[in-house]
């Protein structure tokens, strides 16, 4: 181990301006261990990543052996030769005999995770030393384009990610990484019955045509008054919150195996008028009779046994208006670190706020979607926002909303990885209600209503990871409630045709 020893590896001094914390020691026995042993990768993989390690060398050499043990290959500094004998580092270190002489040295494979602990320790110390020489040098700095609170929310950002992932930059990674994360996601999706890469909607038809919502997505929901778009992201909202259930995933760590932990941030409507639709679903009570507590003996003991099931829902409200998007983002960041957040729901964008510097709305909602994009892919979570139709739908024969009516910018379309439509054909059909004495209209105009009742679509105009459509759902008016709907085949298989 001398050929590093003009590293300072003690890491128990304080930082100079030239010297890190580290431990060269603690990364030698650990890859030692780990070349002697592939079994105790296992034991310190869900505590470092390459990147917590001080030399850069020693990451390379852990980065290729993490990268055969995952394949069921032997790492030893016999298979690890042909990956590295060109490495330009290690030749500084010695060549390839220097993976043999850290295997030689590994001491015990027993104290590996506290190897492990010891180099994300210091890792963690070297970030918070960077972090708050960079907020320093900022604040040090007086300039009017840079304002203390927009200061504050970027050193939280920051450190936020240092808190939740170890390290505050990623920065580019190689594509052996990103193949390795890409194989990670089809094989939880293979392993859930349904299929599905993302979390459930709830909604059958909904998510063969999604896959789920996928993590770092950005899903736009829009639609004209009274077309349901709140009422769709409630039902869904509830739906993942409903399932939400914890345990142990692929890499060791604690999370939501099935649905998941929801913010719900309401720009419109109160927390206890958002509540009340959600119960209004829950207990099959018709939401205005909620409000005037108009409500049978039955009814009311179903809403009060409704309203105990969901306390235990890990379901949380926002609702202060016109919140500026660096707000969404520190408290969506927030709430992931003291609770968990698995899908985030915005209702509606147009009631955000920028920053305050764009001259123009349209400038204002492309800074706000790009916002909105930076928090799914930062949090690693999707991200459902409601968005306003423009009036033009009206003024046309054929009602279905498309991608150019979405209101006041491009970029909403732009920046969403899905964008959905809610429309109901009834709503426009119920308006166009013809006199009585015009019998054969009136028929007609019945036939069509009967057809069109209790049924609502989803247009998915946009997607970027899969195919765009029409989905037919069920809509309840009374309860505000989307639900799956039942094919004429599929009655055909209940009554046993």
């Amino acid at each position: 181990m001398n050929e590093i020893a003009a590293f300072n590896a003690s890491g128990t001094a304080a930082a100079t301006d030239d010297v890190m914390p580290h431990s060269i020691e603690a990364e030698q026995q650990l890859l030692g261990a780990i070349l002697t042993n592939n079994d105790v990768f296992d034991r310190i993989a869900s505590i470092i990543t390459k990147d917590h390690f001080y030399d850069p060398v020693h990451a390379r050499i852990y980065e290729v052996a993490a990268a055969r043990i995952s394949k069921n290959a032997l790492a030893s500094p016999v298979t690890l030769k042909a990956f590295l004998e060109d490495d330009e580092g290690l030749k500084e270190l010695g060549g390839p005999a220097y993976l043999a002489r850290l295997a030689g040295a590994a001491i015990s494979a027993f104290a590996v995770r506290d190897y492990a602990q010891i180099i994300y320790d210091f890792a963690i110390r070297r970030e918070l030393i960077r972090l708050g020489r960079d907020i320093a040098a900022k604040a040090t700095k007086i300039d009017v384009a840079s304002e203390p609170k927009a200061q504050i929310v970027e050193a939280e950002q920051e450190l936020y990610k240092l808190a939740e992932q170890g390290t505050s930059e990623s920065g580019f990674q190689s594509f052996l990484r990103a193949v390795t994360d890409a194989v990670q996601v089809a094989n939880a999706a293979y392993q859930r019955d349904g299929g599905l890469a993302g979390v459930s909607t709830g909604l059958n038809d909904l998510d063969k045509k999604l896959g789920g919502l996928h993590k770092s997505d950005l899903l736009i929901l829009a639609g004209r008054p009274s077309m349901g778009k709140t009422s769709l992201a409630t039902n869904i909202a509830f739906n993942i919150a409903k399932a939400y259930k914890k345990g142990t995933l692929h890499d060791g760590s604690e999370g939501a195996v099935n649905g998941g932990v929801i913010g719900f941030f309401s720009l419109e409507m109160s927390a206890e008028q958002l509540a009340a639709r959600i119960l209004s679903e829950a207990s099959e009570v018709p939401s205005e009779q909620i409000r005037r507590g108009d409500m049978t003996e039955e009814e009311f003991r179903r809403f009060v046994e409704a309203a105990k099931a969901l306390e235990a829902c890990p379901l949380f409200i926002d609702d202060t208006p016109a919140l500026p998007i660096s707000q969404v983002a520190a408290r969506a960041r927030r709430l992931k670190r003291t609770h968990g957040l698995d899908a985030l729901f915005v209702d509606y964008l147009q009631l955000l706020r920028g920053s305050g510097k764009n001259d123009n709305r349209v400038n204002e909602i492309s800074e706000i979607t790009q916002g909105l994009k930076a928090i799914a892919k930062e949090l690693d979570i999707p991200v459902v926002a409601l968005s306003q139709l423009s009036r033009q739908v009206e003024s046309r024969e054929d009602k279905r909303p498309q991608l150019s009516d979405l209101r006041e910018s491009g970029s909403i379309e732009q920046d969403a990885d899905v964008v959905m439509f809610v429309f109901r054909e009834e709503y426009y059909k119920e308006r166009e209600k013809p006199g009585d004495h015009e019998l054969d209209k009136m028929a007609a105009w019945q036939d069509d209503m009967e057809r069109l009742r209790g049924k609502a679509e989803v247009v998915i105009g946009k997607q970027r990871h899969g195919p765009i459509g029409t989905v037919d759902l069920s809509f309840e008016g009374r309860f505000t409630r989307f639900g799956n709907l039942v094919q004429p085949w599929q009655q055909g298989e209940e009554s046993g045709f």
